[in-house]
């Protein structure tokens, strides 16, 4: 081989590496700002990734001077492990109010304007019929709207210039910030906006509006429906921790039948993920664990435990693989894992009575990496469970894994 040959064999492997950092990177964070190591290279390779996208899951990236957006469709509306960290219902509604504040504001704002405007958004009656209440009166809205604030930095809306948020808790200072309306711009991903339905025909409930927000036109042929199928399947091997076949369409099993062998495989070269195949479905794993915002194992009392309740849980699905077990029976389990490794836990969780917020954690965890199912109170073992088998933990500098 001559130079020259070796020399295009290496910027082509470059050029390869680059694309697949580049993927990896708006496949993890979706709306990434070009603070990010990663924004040249999206730039760089914009129409190859634009055309992979697009082709295997419908999914559109769009990029800006600020920032680059990949719209995702989400696979499952109803999963409501997805969500951001730290949100509930109330914090959803807040921080769609500031986005409203945000839009209306000058280049900058500061902390106490903000809440102050929100306070007035607020006052709608719509929003007190439907029992939704802001003052910035007690200590747990001010944590809200600062919770919502920094999730805003975080995905680069807000860019903060001076001041501490916890300084704003505690009614002693304020804060200052940049308002990058570019960022702002792109943080709803949806194919229709909320906006453009007139007063009175909008969906009926919240599953409907969810629905019509990402509603997909396809065409009624049978290449544009096999199309569709592929894309949907593309966007949970993609999206989720694993594909379980019996939890897909009649369609969709059949297709993934025949298919999920060269729909991985594209997939995997893409992304540089591994693809495990088995007879309940099929997982895109990551041999970096950079691809995930909930890893198991991982450090912390949390993760130790729930490491601890998967094996354990694995056990009972070898003995019985569809018993449901029960809060309570998890909780007893935690309690003695507390007593035995407990000095390698926080001490809040070594308290008596801990282990039921503990079992709910951990199973919540499981529950987001397609572990366990839950219903209720009780959780049954998923079939990729299996993979944490019951083994003997190891002490290893002070740090307990297992």
């Amino acid at each position: 081989m001559t130079r020259s040959a070796m020399l295009g064999e290496v910027l082509t492997q470059h050029r390869d590496d680059e694309r697949v950092r580049a993927l990896r990177a708006i496949l993890m964070q979706p709306l990434l700002t070009a603070a990010a190591p990663e924004f040249v290279l999206l730039r760089r390779h914009a129409d190859e990734l634009r055309l992979f996208l697009s082709r295997e899951a419908g999914w559109v990236l769009h990029l800006e001077r600020d920032c680059a957006r990949l719209f995702k469709r989400p696979a499952d509306l109803t999963d409501a492990t997805r969500g951001a960290s730290g949100f509930d219902r109330r914090r959803y509604a807040l921080l769609c109010l500031a986005a409203a504040v945000l839009e209306r504001s000058e280049a900058q704002i500061s902390l106490r304007h903000l809440g102050e405007e929100l306070v007035q958004l607020a006052a709608d009656p719509a929003l007190a019929e439907a029992g939704f209440r802001f003052a910035l009166d007690q200590l747990q809205e001010r944590r809200d709207l600062v919770h919502v604030c920094r999730f805003l930095i975080d995905t680069g809306v807000l860019a903060r210039v001076a001041g501490e948020e916890d300084a704003y808790i505690a009614q002693s200072g304020d804060v200052l910030y940049d308002v990058q309306r570019r960022v702002l711009a792109a943080l709803l991903a949806c194919t229709r906006g909320p906006s453009t339905y007139a007063a009175g025909s909008e969906p009926a409930d919240t599953n409907a509006r969810l629905v019509a927000l990402v509603e997909e036109f396809v065409a009624d042929t049978p290449e544009a429906r096999r199309t569709a199928l592929r894309q949907r399947l593309a966007r949970r091997l993609l999206d989720d921790p694993v594909v379980y076949i019996d939890e897909l369409s009649a369609d969709e099993r059949d297709y993934f039948s025949n298919q999920r062998g060269p729909l991985t495989r594209r997939l995997c070269d893409a992304t540089g993920l591994l693809a495990e195949q088995r007879a309940e479905g099929s997982a895109l794993i990551d041999p970096d664990g950079e691809l995930s915002d909930a890893r198991l194992p991982a450090e912390g009392t949390l993760a130790h435990a729930t490491l601890l309740l998967a094996s354990y849980l694995a056990e009972q699905a070898r003995i019985d693989a569809g018993r449901w077990i029960g809060e309570a029976e998890i909780a007893t389990f935690l309690r003695k894992a507390a007593d035995e490794f407990g000095k390698y836990w926080r001490k809040a969780e070594r308290e008596p009575g801990a282990e039921v917020a503990l079992a709910r954690q951990a199973v919540a965890q499981l529950q987001a990496l397609r572990l366990v199912s839950r219903e209720g109170n009780a959780a049954r073992a998923l079939p990729a469970l299996a993979r944490f088998k019951p083994g003997t933990p190891v002490v290893t500098q002070g740090s307990l894994l297992a």
